[in-house]
C-alpha cells in the first residue's frame, strides 16, 4: 500500500513538472519569435552566409607505398567533417532566410515611430486583416501558448491529452481568434478606427510601457489623432468567447465565456502590445552586439 502511494505521488509530481515545462517552453518560443522579428528589421538586407570551401578537404590523398594498405582514416574523418559542416552551413542559411523576412511576418501590421499615421482605405484594411489573421507568426504562437496552458490545466477534460487533445485546443483557440479579428476588423471599418498598432514616438521605458498598455483600450478614429475606446475589439472578444460554447464540451454559459474573452483581451492584449513595442529595440541591440548594422528607428511598415 505504501509503495503504491509513493508511486502515485511521484506520478503526480512528474505530471506537474511536464505541465510547467510546457508553459515555459511556449513562453520561450513566443519571446524568441518576437526577438527574431526585431532583429530581422534591424538587419534589413543581410548578406547570405559564405559557403565554406571544401576543395582542400576533398583533394585526393597521396597513394600508399607498395606493400602497405592505404590509410583511409583521414579520408573518412574528412568526409564526416565535410558533411557536418555542410549541415551547419545549410542550417545557417535557413536561419538567415528567416531573419531576412519582413518584421510584419512576425509582429503583424504596425506603424513605426518615424512614420505618420495615414487613414486606410478598404483594400488596405483587407490587407491588414489578412496579414493579422493568417500571415503573422506571433498570432500562431500566441494560440499555441494558450492551447498549451489549456492542455496543462486539462480543460476541457473531454478532449483528453496527447497531440490529439492539444490539436483540438489549438483549433478552438485559433477559431476564437479568427472570429474576434473578423468582427473587430468589420467594426473598425464601419467606425473608421485604426486597426494597426503604432509604436510610441516617446522615449524611455515607462512612457513607452504606458503607451502600449493604453493602446490596448483606445485607438484612433479617421483623423488619426482623436482617441476612441476600443469598442469593436472588446465586443468582438465577448462574441468570440460566447460563440465558443457551440463547440466546447464544458461550456454551457455563453455570458461567462464572453466575459472570460473580454478579460483575456484586457490582459494578454496589453502584454502583446508591450512585446511588440520593445521587440524591435531588442533586435537592434542583438544585431549591434553581433556586428550588425547600427540600429536606428524601425523602418519597416505595412505596404499601402
Amino acid at each position: 500500500m505504501r509503495r503504491g502511494l509513493v508511486l502515485t505521488r511521484k506520478a503526480r509530481s512528474l505530471g506537474t513538472d511536464v505541465a510547467a515545462l510546457r508553459r515555459y517552453g511556449f513562453v520561450l518560443a513566443l519571446g524568441s519569435a518576437l526577438l527574431m522579428a526585431g532583429r530581422c528589421s534591424a538587419q534589413g538586407e543581410g548578406s547570405q552566409p559564405a559557403v565554406p570551401d571544401y576543395s582542400q578537404q576533398n583533394a585526393p590523398q597521396p597513394s600508399a607505398q607498395q606493400g602497405q594498405k592505404p590509410d583511409t582514416s583521414a579520408n573518412d574523418q574528412g568526409g564526416s567533417q565535410t558533411a557536418g559542416e555542410a549541415a551547419v552551413a545549410k542550417m545557417e542559411e535557413g536561419v538567415n532566410r528567416v531573419m531576412n523576412l519582413p518584421a510584419e511576418w512576425f509582429l503583424g501590421a504596425y506603424v513605426p515611430a518615424n512614420r505618420n499615421l495615414q487613414p486606410l482605405n478598404n483594400p488596405e484594411r483587407r490587407e491588414v486583416y489578412v496579414r493579422q489573421t493568417y500571415l503573422t507568426g506571433a498570432s500562431y504562437l500566441k494560440r499555441l501558448f494558450a492551447a498549451g496552458v489549456d492542455q496543462a490545466r486539462g480543460v476541457p477534460s473531454q478532449w483528453g491529452g496527447g497531440f490529439g487533445g492539444y490539436g483540438r485546443r489549438f483549433a478552438s483557440r485559433y477559431g476564437q481568434f479568427i472570429i474576434q479579428n473578423t468582427l473587430t476588423s468589420a467594426g473598425d471599418a464601419v467606425l473608421g478606427y485604426e486597426p494597426r498598432y503604432d509604436l510610441c514616438r516617446c522615449q524611455g521605458f515607462w512612457p513607452r510601457t504606458r503607451h502600449a498598455m493604453w493602446r490596448n483600450f483606445v485607438t484612433y478614429n479617421s483623423t488619426e489623432r482623436e482617441e476612441k475606446p476600443q469598442i469593436p475589439l472588446y465586443l468582438a472578444a465577448f462574441s468570440a468567447g460566447a460563440l465558443a460554447t457551440t463547440w466546447e464540451p464544458d461550456s454551457e454559459n455563453p455570458w461567462r465565456n464572453g466575459a472570460y474573452g473580454v478579460l483575456a483581451q484586457a490582459g494578454f492584449g496589453a502584454i502583446s502590445n508591450w512585446l511588440q513595442e520593445f521587440a524591435l529595440d531588442l533586435g537592434h541591440k542583438l544585431s549591434r552586439k553581433k556586428g550588425g548594422v547600427d540600429g536606428g528607428g524601425p523602418s519597416s511598415s505595412p505596404s499601402h
